[in-house]
This record gives C-alpha cells, structure tokens and sequence, in this order.
C-alpha cells in the first residue's frame, strides 16, 4: 500500500513539472512587465479648460489632441459654469450652449474616455457659488436662481432694504439683478449665500453626482469664495449669525442689540464685524471640508483641488477665503493660486508662500496657476521656471482656450508647442 502511493506522488510531480514547463515555452519572454518607479515625483503640467471648448465631441477630441502633442500631464474640465451642466447631471439643467447637440452626448464622459486613452487625468472643475452672469440670464426656469432665490447672496448695500422683502417676488429679485448688473468688475454675477445650509447641500449633492458617476482623477473648486467684502447681508445669513453670536453675550448686551435690530437688522454684523468675518469664512471652511470628506471616504484616490486668491491676505479678509488653514486642516489636496500677475517678482512671491503653507502638511501640493492668456510664452515660461524653483509640483496654465487662439500673445497659435519645446530643453531636476 505505502509503495502504491509513492508511487503516485511520483507520476503527480511528474506530471505538475511537464505542465508547468509547458506553460513557460509558450509565454513570450516580453509578457513580465516589471512595475514602474518614479525616483523623482511627476511635474504637473495641467490646463485649465473652459466650458466654451466642451460644446461638441469635435472641439473636445481637438483639444485632448493638443494636448497630448504638447505632452500635458492633467485637464482641469469646467463642467459647472453658472450652475449648468456640461455632463449628465441629477440636479442641474443641461448648459444652453449644448443646445442642439444630441442627448447623447456627454460632454465629460467623453473628456474621461478621450483623455484616458491619451494618458492624461481628468478633474472636474465646479464653479461653486457664482451660478449666472447677471447681464445674460440663464434660459432654463429649473436654474437655481429662479426656482431659490431665497439661496442667493446679498450685498450690504441693499440687505436693509431686502430683508424684510419676499424672495420670490419680482420686485426682490429684480433688485438683485440690477444690482449685480451694475457691479463692474468686483462682481462677476449672481452669487449663491455660502450661509445657507440648503444651498451648500445642493452644491455637497452636485459634486457626489458627479464623483459617483464618472471616472475623474480628481475634483476641482473654483469661486469658493464670497464676491467682495460687501456680501452677504442676506436675510438668512444674518439670523444664523445673530443665532450664533447671541449664546455668547450676556443678558445685557442681548437686549440693547434686540431692540436695535428692530429698526436695523444689520445691527449684529455692525457691532461685531470682525466675529461677523470670522463667520463667513466659517461657512467656506465647512462646505470645503464636508466636500473633501465625502470625496475620500467614496474614492480616496481622487485629487481635491481648488483655485484660490494667490493674495492670501486679500483671500483671507476680503473674499473670507482662508485657504491656507484648509491646507494645515488636510481639508484640501492641492491648491492653484492664480497668481496672475505678469510681474514675475510677484508671482514668485505668491507662489513660495504657497509652497511653505503646503510644506506644513505632508503630501499637500502647489500649482502655480499661470496667466497664459495675457503674456506672451517667454512670459509663461519664465514663471514655470520660478514655480520649478520655489518647489511647486506643477504648473496650471488659464487657459487652454486662449492658447489655441490666434493673438498678440500667440500669433502662430501654437503656444502649447512652443511651451513643450521649452521644457524638453529644461526638464526637472532631481531635487538635492
């Protein structure tokens, strides 16, 4: 019996050893591909891109064909311009400017695929709290502007005047309107009131929308800000802060701010103005990190990323933009100062500072944010130059769109090819 079975050990090792020697002569030697390492981490060469370039599948594969030609590393895609939708979205109507085109025609599924293919990353850029341009209305009655105009910013100028006035009246959002329309350039548009807690839960729904259903190497904030220091005075902000500041004082001071507040609703904000600053920025802080825990607890791989004021003092106390303790607060993965300034000595300046608040935590980055569009490449190029040696990990050039244009800054209209050229003369140095 003991014979019997060494016997069969013997014919099954046999046998397992001719398979497995069967196996090797027919695999191709080339099938082993050993793992790739980066000795040095990847520069970022990222762009962004506006929604004008996303309007139809030909004008998308055009633009990731340049940009692989150029050999740029990720597309920062706008798909939230003014609280529309440049992909299928659950909450927001489709962009006008996709009218006509087919249904079936997603304007970042196609980005991802095209990209993807070409080895480039994605990121979805969101346009946060400017949802319309106020001289140019948007068409669609589902826009949030119409269907909540309660969610909507107020200025100071006028937040006497609206607070007790019915948002849904024509004469309240007519006001509004006007107002913005007059702004200049301090104001962009219509604003959504960071204050509002329904507001940002539809701003938290709109980017889990987009992070559950599409394959993006990362998500981008932008205008997550308020305007200008004049805002918001809306009537919901207002009585939050009230709300808030009143657990603080005592019996005495409660009372006189009361009776005031019958005449002047504004009073609270008046009378504290630093804590009333300190509040709005509380607002930013908490969507931003609400954002970024949902992001990493469904997909941690993916990169949150956000345009800020490269003046961070300005960011701070006029937009109650506090970037930088988003960054020691781990609340942010990258930030992209649009350090936009043609003076070379004060984008440097921007961006080191950037740099030594990104240092403070491990693993956070900076990339410049370039103004392609207002200098001539050797410009650009001299700035990439001082964000490699400030210690940024990349560079993001506004914007793809103005690169491709013929213009005074790019008469060839090759800016891209001329910036790849550049960099293959100069590549990354390994750091000491």
């Amino acid at each position: 019996m003991r014979r019997a079975l060494l016997i069969m050990l013997a014919y099954s090792l046999f046998f397992l050893s001719a398979v497995l020697a069967l196996q090797k002569a027919a695999a191709p030697e080339s099938s082993f591909v050993p793992p790739v390492t980066d000795a040095v981490p990847r520069e970022v060469r990222a762009l962004w891109v506006v929604r004008t370039s996303l309007t139809s599948p030909e004008s998308i594969i055009e633009m990731v064909r340049r940009a692989r030609e150029a050999e740029f590393t990720d597309l920062v895609v706008q798909v939230r311009g003014r609280g529309d939708a440049y992909y299928n979205s659950r909450w927001e109507p489709r962009a006008a400017e996709l009218a006509g085109t087919s249904k079936d025609f997603d304007p970042l599924a196609l980005v991802i695929s095209q990209a993807h293919a070409a080895g480039i990353k994605v990121h979805a850029w969101i346009n946060t709290f400017l949802v319309a341009n106020a001289r140019e209305l948007p068409g669609s009655r589902e826009h949030v502007i119409y269907k909540h105009p309660d969610w909507l910013a107020v200025p100071k100028a006028i937040g006497f005047e609206l607070y007790k006035g019915n948002p849904r009246s024509s004469t309240y959002f007519n006001r509004l309107i006007s107002f913005a329309a007059g702004g200049g350039e301090e104001l962009e548009g219509l604003y959504l009131s960071p204050a509002h807690p329904a507001a940002r839960e539809e701003i938290y729904g709109i980017w889990m929308d987009v992070l559950e259903r599409y394959d993006v190497d990362g998500m981008h904030f932008d205008y997550i800000r308020y305007p200008n220091p004049q805002f918001d005075y809306s009537r919901t902000s207002l009585e939050r802060f009230r709300g808030e500041l009143e657990k603080t004082l005592d019996i005495r001071e409660r009372a006189r701010l009361a009776r005031l507040a019958e005449d002047d609703p504004l009073v609270y904000a008046a009378a504290y103005p630093d804590r009333y600053a300190q509040f709005q920025r509380d607002q930013v802080t908490d969507l931003v990190e609400r954002v970024y825990t949902g992001v990493k607890a469904r997909k941690p791989r993916v990169i949150v990323s956000a345009a800020v004021w490269a003046n961070d003092e300005d960011a701070y106390s006029a937009r109650f933009q506090d970037w930088k303790l988003w960054l020691r607060q781990g609340i942010l993965d990258v930030v992209c100062p649009m350090a936009y300034s043609k003076n070379t000595e004060t984008f440097t300046s921007q961006i080191e500072n950037a740099v030594t608040s990104a240092a403070e935590r491990d693993g956070a980055q900076v990339w410049a944010g370039i103004s392609a569009w207002r200098q001539p490449v050797e410009g650009s190029l001299e700035k990439i130059s001082a964000a490699r040696e400030a210690g940024a990990g990349g560079f993001i050039l506004f914007s793809y769109d103005s690169t491709v244009k013929v213009s005074e800054n790019n008469p060839e209209g090759d800016y891209l090819l001329r910036v790849r050229d550049a960099l293959k003369s100069k590549p990354v140095m390994a750091a000491d």
